[in-house]
């Protein structure tokens, strides 16, 4: 047990015990790893109800159902598959010997070793998931960890610390918490690997301090996630899937859409059907315990800036399930889709990260292609549609770290398939057996046969006259 870390000196000084402890012991078992992502999910079993009441109350409004499916059981599935495989990921890998080593007994192999201690930086929107997913992988490849919950969701940061400082001997995992001062300090620290997830513009700030130390990170960022609805999508079933999306956290989602391409001609059947079914999801919102509140009122504040500047641009706005006041107090909003505004518009280029959505009509694929590709790379990209030939130019003339077709946002829930970003939504991953290796330090390793045939051949000092035609001789392009 330890008592809570908040300060700059007291997460340094642990650092360097936990660096100290992993180079005593060396890497952990396979049982030894195991047994600790279990104590991990032992805790969320046992500590649901209190873990889903924190987050209900630091939203202010959060339904206990849904953090339990996106934070408790995303977790599970996260730290369970990585304890029922870590084993096969820890075996080391045979490689090929040059010949004609490979003939006399060489051997080579690739061995994957933890690199040491982990720093992950959760985030506010999925704060249990973003930290416990990275720690999964983390865990599995045998590393020790310090998490750092983010300060927007306090009650729940303060559980998390106090229930891993019960579980946990702190050389293991230790959780520190504290505000944007500590964060920038965690940052600037010489862990062996870094995890942080949030907007593009910290993370630029989070590589620069890890760059001081040659620390490697892994970001999860975001971006403006687009959707292409083909003219062969049913449009129907293309509205409820994305109208449910919207729901989803209130579009506090890293992966949630933000961009809605739909072919001109088809643009008011969409939105016919768009707001019919989010109507039935969402028939009221202010006091619909269904509803997730956005997190607080700066955040509020700049989701209502977005759609507002956007209407006095000229863009329409349609609020779902009908229009309401802004109430700092009752965050709880309406769905509030932006139809075509100008391409200057700040909704066209941030983020939103809240309970709006654009909505652009096109009459040509190919320029939806080319406005895509002249964005920073998005997180995500969905494709709806029954056009295979369609599906795979988009697919093959667009980059995104992942990718949805016919649902969105699906993908992110695969276990054994890997997860991040490319470009400004982030770089590597974690999930499955690449988020293993994430956290791996990759050795490769060769053991040198017992006879060494280079004087035989020739090829030590003093060179013989034979020795540069050899050489020449080799040099072929086959």
């Amino acid at each position: 047990m330890s008592c809570a870390i908040s300060s700059v000196d007291g997460l340094s000084a642990l650092l360097l015990d936990q660096k100290a402890a992993f180079n005593t012991q060396g890497a952990v078992s396979a049982p030894q790893r195991r047994e600790r992502i279990q104590r991990v999910i032992d805790m969320l079993v046992a500590h649901h109800q209190a873990l889903a009441e924190a987050m209900d109350s630091d939203f202010g409004g959060r339904p206990q159902g849904f953090s339990l499916m996106n934070d408790v059981l995303g977790s599970l599935g996260s730290l369970k598959h990585a304890r029922d495989h870590l084993e096969g990921w820890m075996q080391d890998e045979p490689r090929q010997v040059f010949s004609p080593y490979d003939h006399l007994g060489a051997q080579a192999w690739v061995m994957y070793q933890p690199k040491g201690t982990v720093g992950i930086l959760g985030t506010w929107n999925a704060p249990l998931y973003t930290l416990l997913s990275p720690l999964a992988s983390a865990l599995a490849a045998g590393n020790r960890a310090i998490l750092k919950p983010s300060e927007v969701v306090p009650r729940t940061a303060a559980l998390v610390a106090q229930l891993f400082s019960e579980l946990f001997d702190p050389l293991e995992v230790a959780v520190v918490t504290g505000g944007a001062d500590l964060a920038q300090a965690f940052t600037a620290q010489p862990f062996d690997h870094l995890v942080f997830t949030g907007s593009t513009a910290v993370a630029k700030s989070v590589m620069r301090n890890a760059a001081d130390n040659l620390v490697p990170v892994t970001l999860e960022l975001g971006g403006k996630s687009p959707v292409i609805i083909g003219r062969s999508a049913e449009l129907g079933t293309t509205a409820f899937r994305i109208a449910l999306s919207k729901t989803t956290n209130s579009g506090q989602v890293c992966i949630n859409p933000d961009l809605v391409y739909v072919p001109r001609e088809q643009l008011e059947s969409f939105l016919d059907a768009f707001t019919s079914v989010y109507r039935e999801l969402i028939p009221e919102v202010s006091d619909n315990p269904d509803v997730v509140a956005v997190v607080n009122a700066q955040h509020l504040a700049r989701v209502e800036n977005l759609v507002q500047q956007a209407r006095h641009a000229g863009a329409r706005v349609e609020s779902l399930p009908h229009a309401q006041p802004a109430d700092p107090q009752n965050r709880r909003r309406p769905l509030q889709l932006v139809i075509d505004p100008p391409q200057d518009s700040l909704i066209m280029h941030e983020e939103i990260f809240g309970p709006a959505m654009v909505v652009l009509p096109y009459d040509d694929v190919e320029q939806v292609i080319a406005h895509i590709n002249g964005r920073p790379r998005p997180l995500a990209l969905y494709y709806f549609g029954n056009d295979a030939r369609e599906q795979d130019h988009v697919l093959t003339h667009t980059l995104s770290g992942g990718v949805t077709l016919n649902d969105v946002m699906m993908h992110a829930a695969l276990h054994d398939a890997p997860f991040g970003g490319v470009g400004a939504s982030g770089m590597g991953h974690y999930h499955g057996r690449e988020g293993f290796i994430e956290f791996s330090h990759l050795r490769t390793v060769l053991k040198a046969p017992e006879h060494d045939p280079r004087r035989e051949w020739g090829l030590l000092p003093p060179y013989s006259e034979h020795f540069l035609a050899a050489m020449v001789a080799q040099i072929t392009p086959d």
